[in-house]
């Protein structure tokens, strides 16, 4: 076990991350090595645990390939919360005895961080994959981790486990990931956060005019790129899963929820059915809310969370299979 170190201070993302235009600009990942024996990150089995939050679109989307690809006994997991105490200090294992990570010996994830690097002084991000000896983050870059799962750590995965990231295609997903990333995944952020009128503006507009053009993709495919999931499908599936469930309450006057586009509605359920994209969809965690305040107005989530039916709800029958020459298969 290392020594101890003290966890990191969260800092605000409107303090650190908005420019005076009130645009939101996402901190960069600091985390960044690759995994190969030059980058001093090794694929090895039982050497990394992955940390992540049910809450998290970047994380979850780690989670889900995790298990798609069957690598649980390979790299261990735990998930992290928020608690309220008088410092935020971000990430913490609140699901452990004591709120202590029964493996890293921490409280909070910032302490591993502040362990990596003791001049680091941004928030703590999941995903991180934590290098269980050194107690050290391995990498945090959300952008790529899931890539590296697919393809580092193949010796690893289960004998049957899909081909998400097809060499034959891999330009044309990393390009398509890139778009995603810009236009829909942080589209939402970038409006939640933003503190002007014109940043809301063009990132609205941005996500919307995308959902357009990816209803029109999917209106004669089954997946992103045609009968077969890949890793640009789990990164838009968690944008989705928490647009109407958590995002949509956030952003104002929006003209549109997910359940309005029939083929990416269709598309939604579809990859649901999938066990491993069912397994770590927490919607009612996504959901969830604290009350507002001590008025008699509370919002829909933070009244009716518990016994609202996600399930029912995104496990409504679709037929999108009838798009694709191998309609029982989901997967290459």
């Amino acid at each position: 076990m290392t020594e101890k170190t003290e966890p990191i201070v969260r800092p605000s993302e409107l303090d650190q991350e908005v420019d005076d235009k009130g645009y939101f600009h996402r901190q960069a990942n600091r985390f960044t090595k690759k995994f190969s024996d030059s980058d001093g990150n090794v694929p090895a089995a039982g050497k990394y645990r992955l940390i992540w939050a049910k809450g998290c679109q970047w994380s979850n989307r780690a989670s889900i390939v995790r298990e798609l690809l069957g690598l649980e006994d390979a790299i261990s997991v735990n998930i992290v919360g928020r608690n309220k105490h008088e410092q935020d200090y971000g990430w913490e294992f609140v699901n452990n005895t004591n709120n202590v990570d029964p493996i890293l010996g921490v409280q909070y994830l910032s302490e591993i961080y502040a362990n990596t690097d003791a001049t680091y002084h941004g928030r703590a991000t999941v995903p991180s994959l934590v290098d269980i000896s050194s107690n050290t983050v391995a990498n945090n870059d959300y952008h790529w981790l899931t890539n590296y799962f697919e393809k580092d750590f193949k010796e690893f995965q289960s004998e049957d486990a899909p081909e998400l990231y097809p060499e034959n295609l891999r330009d044309e997903i990393d390009d398509y990931n890139a778009f995603l990333f810009d236009n829909v995944n942080n589209a939402v952020y970038r409006a939640q956060f933003a503190q002007s009128i014109e940043a809301y503006t063009e990132a609205v507009n941005t996500f919307y005019e995308s959902l357009d053009g990816i209803e029109k993709r999917l209106e004669n495919q089954r997946f992103l790129f045609g009968d077969y999931v890949t890793d640009s499908d789990v990164r838009l599936f968690v944008t989705l899963a928490r647009f109407d469930t958590h995002y949509y309450h956030n952003l104002g006057p929006l003209p549109h929820r997910i359940i309005d586009y029939k083929n990416i509605w269709g598309y939604a359920r579809d990859l649901y059915e999938i066990p491993a994209f069912k397994n770590n969809t927490y919607f009612h965690d996504i959901a969830r809310r604290e009350k507002l305040n001590d008025n008699n107005f509370q919002d829909f989530d933070t009244r009716f969370w518990k016994e609202f039916d996600f399930e029912g709800l995104w496990s409504e029958p679709q037929n999108k299979k009838s798009l694709s020459q191998t309609p029982a298969n989901k997967f290459l």
